[in-house]
C-alpha cells in the first residue's frame, strides 16, 4: 500500500509539473466551457477565498482538494446557499453527505445546483421577448473518496458528473479531481496540499433547439438541418497549498488525553492544543484558460467554536482598467474575502455538533457574493 501511495504521489507531482506549463495562459480565456466547476459554493472555505487547498478539511475539500475529506471522523452533512454577484438573480444551492468507515476510509455524494430564473424568450425578429420564458439548469453531482494512509499523509478523489441544459439544448460531461495533503509538526499544525481539479471529458451541447426548418433551395418543400455544435473542453486547475497553525494560551485536554485509551487509533486521535488559534495559509492556483491566482488568508479560532477569516487574492492585471483590447483587468472580483463561523456541540461531552458559517466575497460590480451554510457533524 505505501507503494502504491508512493507511486501516486509521485504521478501527481509529475502531472502538476507539467501541468503548470501549459497553465495561465490568458489567450486561451473562453475557450473551455462548465466554468461553474470554478465556483466555490461552501461558505466557510470561500471566505478563505479557496485559499486553504493545504487544510481544507469535511466535505468542503471536495471542492478544492478532496484530501481534505479524509478528516471526516464520522458522519457529516452540509448544506449552503450563495446568492451569486447579487443583484444578478443568480443562485446556487450545495449540499453533501460524507461517512466515515473504518476510521481510514471517507465517501460522500456532492450536489451543485444553479438557478437563474426565468428568462425572457427572444428571436432576432421578437428582440423585445414575449415569446414566453425558459429556464436554464446546471447541475454538477459529485462521488467521492478519501482515505488517510497515516497520520501525514492523506490522499482523495472525486468523480463528477457535469449538466448543462435548457429546455430544448443539453451538454453532458465527466470531471475528475485528485489531490493530496500532508500534515507534519509536533501539533500537526504545518500543512501541505496539492490538488489537480477537472480534469475530464470534453463536452457538445445537442439537441433539437440546434435543429432548423428551411426551404430546400430547389422545390417548394421545407426540411429539417441539425447544426453540429463545437467541443469544448473543463477549465481545468491545479493548486499549491501551504498553511501553519500558531496556538496560544492554555493547552485544551482533548477526550483521549483524559481516559489515556491506549487502544485509541494514531490516525484518528487528538491531540491537546490551547483554546486559540490562528492559522496562514497561501495558495497558488494555475488555470488552464484563464490567469493564475496568487493569495493569502488568515482564520483565527477560539476553541474551535468561533471563527474568523480573511483573505486576499491576486491575478496579473487586476490593478488595471478593463479596456477594449482585454489588456487589463478581467476579473470580477476585487480580491477580497472574510467569512465568520459559529460552532456549538448538540449535546455535552459528545462529539456531535451543529456549525453555521456565513462567507463574503467583494465584486466590483454588483454588491458581491454572499454565502451561508449549516453543518452537522455527528
Amino acid at each position: 500500500m505505501k507503494k502504491i501511495l508512493k507511486y501516486s504521489l509521485c504521478g501527481l507531482l509529475i502531472v502538476a509539473s507539467t501541468f503548470t506549463t501549459k497553465a495561465g495562459n490568458p489567450d486561451r480565456a473562453g475557450e473551455a466551457g462548465a466554468y461553474e466547476l470554478l465556483i466555490n459554493g461552501w461558505a466557510r472555505s470561500s471566505g478563505l477565498f479557496s485559499m486553504n487547498s493545504a487544510n481544507v478539511r469535511g466535505i468542503e475539500a471536495t471542492s478544492i482538494n478532496t484530501a481534505g475529506l479524509s478528516f471526516v471522523k464520522k458522519t457529516e452533512v452540509n448544506v449552503a446557499y450563495t446568492n451569486w454577484f447579487t443583484g444578478s438573480g443568480v443562485h446556487i444551492i450545495n449540499a453533501g453527505i460524507a461517512q466515515n468507515i473504518k476510521k481510514k476510509n471517507v465517501i460522500a455524494l456532492t450536489v451543485a445546483s444553479f438557478n437563474f430564473g426565468n428568462i425572457q424568450r427572444t428571436t432576432t425578429l421578437n428582440p423585445e421577448g414575449g415569446l414566453g420564458t425558459f429556464k436554464p439548469s446546471l447541475l454538477n453531482i459529485g462521488v467521492s473518496y478519501a482515505r488517510s494512509f497515516s497520520r501525514s499523509i492523506h490522499a482523495g478523489i472525486t468523480v463528477r458528473m457535469v449538466n448543462e441544459r435548457t429546455s430544448d439544448v443539453s451538454a453532458l460531461g465527466m470531471a475528475i479531481d485528485a489531490g493530496v495533503e500532508y500534515v507534519a509538526g509536533k501539533r500537526d499544525n504545518l500543512h501541505f496540499g496539492v490538488s489537480l481539479r477537472n480534469v475530464g471529458t470534453n463536452m457538445r451541447y445537442s439537441g433539437d433547439g440546434l435543429s432548423i426548418r428551411g426551404v430546400a433551395p430547389q422545390g417548394t418543400y421545407s426540411q429539417s438541418q441539425n447544426l453540429k455544435s463545437e467541443k469544448f473542453g473543463l477549465p481545468s486547475q491545479l493548486n499549491i497549498g501551504v498553511a501553519y497553525d500558531i496556538y496560544m494560551g492554555k493547552t485544551k485536554e482533548s477526550a483521549v488525553s483524559k481516559t489515556g485509551d491506549e487502544d485509541e487509533d494514531e490516525i484518528t486521535k487528538e491531540i491537546a492544543k490551547p483554546n486559540n488559534r490562528l492559522t496562514i495559509c497561501g495558495n497558488f492556483t494555475s488555470n488552464s484558460v484563464g490567469k493564475d491566482h496568487l493569495g493569502l488568508g488568515a482564520e483565527y479560532a477560539f476553541k474551535e467554536m468561533f471563527m474568523l477569516r480573511v483573505a486576499y487574492r491576486y491575478e496579473k492585471g487586476m490593478f488595471k482598467a478593463t479596456t477594449l483590447d482585454n489588456t487589463g483587468n478581467t476579473s470580477i472580483f476585487n480580491g477580497l474575502s472574510a467569512g465568520l463561523t459559529f460552532e456549538t456541540p448538540l449535546k455535552k461531552d459528545k462529539p456531535a455538533r451543529i456549525g453555521f458559517d456565513y462567507s463574503f466575497r467583494m465584486t466590483r460590480i454588483y454588491s458581491g457574493v454572499h454565502s451561508a451554510s449549516v453543518r452537522f457533524v455527528i
